[in-house]
């Protein structure tokens, strides 16, 4: 479906809402289509298609706001829809940081020419992505020792989308994805363990080949062997680059605007404060070409923008949607970001953490003794005071080696502490919209034997 055929979707839904009575309506209308094919013993596990298209409303009465949406374009859908949303929003309790951007302040860009996040090549068959899927298993299974693949797949998403309010913003823009994994297992029963690869791009040329992806995933699954409990005690921790983008989430969700409103925070009181050691940058960058996370304008209409969130370790500001920067008295970032079904909320595009000098083994050098952690599961978490616990599995190093795969152990700390004790390698992937390297940590407790 063309986008100017999406525009004219969600024109037909902003008149129905003004008819029915809305001060005020944004609509988003996002039309796609996904393949997905699994391979599982050198059958075909599963083959997926889907197609369709998503229209969500979101209405304004006064103070009071409704979402609502629908997966029918026809006029008299769209017109039910309206009088629905609009109904709702007349009981909807009011809120006084609702609405709509000024027209002023919207974004002149409307599309996402120059950032390349749409492969114009044909769509791949489903027999292409079984044989890509097969390849990858039959890779990991020529490792003698690989039990079996768990699920070797490939799969491939295109979409269109168009946003357009009642303030005059109308832009819309195309995203492609590609993606290949394999999950391999050794052992069997309580012996069992298991490790992933996977790889996603925007451009199928850029990917991986499925040989890579499925040798990769027996590879790490065979390092696992023998995986047993690490000692207790408090020991420096090594995450992996595969992983060190969750730690950073866990600070990038405390300066979200919705956690910092609801005093939720473990950061609320340190902005403008130390947070990170010096010289340590995390920056939003949302027009890297050919990166998933990029987007020229947000879920509002306000352009989109680089912007420094920590710099030479110093917290500078909060991640803002309208309504979160009304509730805090500061100016919006550009960060919203919604679901058909949903209102706009604070959400960020990519990010980029300062890399070191060093790589992944310079820092198990650096460390001595302790755990190298490839794969967390679980969590606890208070958002308030940012106590932290979660499961790990591994390797324990000593010596600055690797010595023997661990798991079913705990690592404990809290974040604010963390986040002041970090060391980066340079081994982040530049193709990810999460950049972060690997990242030494000092001084975690950890639940072993």
């Amino acid at each position: 479906m063309p986008s100017n055929d999406l525009s004219e979707v969600a024109e037909a839904a902003l008149r129905a809402a003004k008819k029915a009575g809305a001060d005020a309506a944004d609509a988003l209308v996002i039309e796609g289509t996904s393949i997905s094919v699994d391979v599982r013993a050198g059958a075909l596990e599963k083959a997926e298609r889907a197609e369709g298209i998503d229209v969500g409303l979101r209405v304004l009465v006064g103070r009071r706001q409704a979402c609502i949406s629908a997966s029918d374009r026809s006029v008299k859908t769209l017109s039910e829809i309206a009088e629905r949303a609009v109904a709702m929003a007349r009981e909807a309790p009011e809120d006084p940081y609702v609405g709509l951007a000024e027209t002023s302040d919207l974004s002149p860009v409307r599309s996402a020419t120059d950032l390349e996040l749409a492969d114009d090549g044909p769509e791949p068959e489903p027999g292409h992505l079984e044989a890509v899927a097969r390849t990858a298993e039959d890779a990991a299974l020529g490792h003698g020792s690989i039990s079996q693949v768990e699920l070797a797949s490939a799969g491939y998403g295109k979409w269109n989308m168009h946003l357009a309010a009642t303030n005059g913003f109308s832009g819309g823009y195309r995203r492609t994805s590609q993606s290949r994994s394999c999950i391999a297992i050794i052992g069997s029963g309580t012996g069992m363990d298991k490790d992933y690869d996977f790889d996603s791009r925007i451009f199928g040329g850029d990917l991986r080949s499925a040989e890579d992806i499925g040798n990769k995933a027996a590879e790490r699954a065979l390092a696992r062997a023998g995986a047993r409990k690490p000692p207790t005690g408090a020991f420096p921790v090594v995450y992996d680059e595969r992983i060190a983008a969750g730690l950073l989430g866990h600070l990038l969700q405390a300066a979200s605007g919705t956690s910092v409103a609801r005093g939720a925070s473990w950061l609320r009181d340190s902005m403008n404060t130390s947070v990170m050691p010096k010289g340590m940058e995390v920056t939003e960058e949302p027009h890297r070409p050919r990166v998933g996370g990029s987007r020229p304008f947000d879920a509002e209409g306000l352009r989109t923008g680089r912007r420094d969130i920590v710099k030479d370790g110093v917290l500078l500001g909060w991640t803002l949607d309208l309504s979160t920067a009304r509730q805090l008295g500061l100016s919006p970032t550009a960060n919203a970001a919604r679901g058909t079904a949903s209102p706009p909320a604070p959400s960020l595009s990519n990010i980029t953490m300062t890399q070191g000098d060093g790589s992944r083994a310079d820092l198990l050098a650096d460390m001595g003794t302790g755990l190298l952690i490839t794969s967390l599961i679980g969590a606890s978490i208070n958002p308030t005071t940012g106590d932290y616990s979660r499961g790990a599995s591994g390797f324990w190093v000593e010596g600055g080696e690797i010595q023997y795969p661990v798991n079913e152990c705990t690592i404990g700390g809290n974040l604010l502490e963390m986040m002041g004790r970090l060391t980066p390698a340079n081994d982040a992937r530049a193709h990810l919209s999460r950049v972060v390297p690997s990242l030494l940590v000092e001084g975690l407790t950890i639940g072993g034997e």
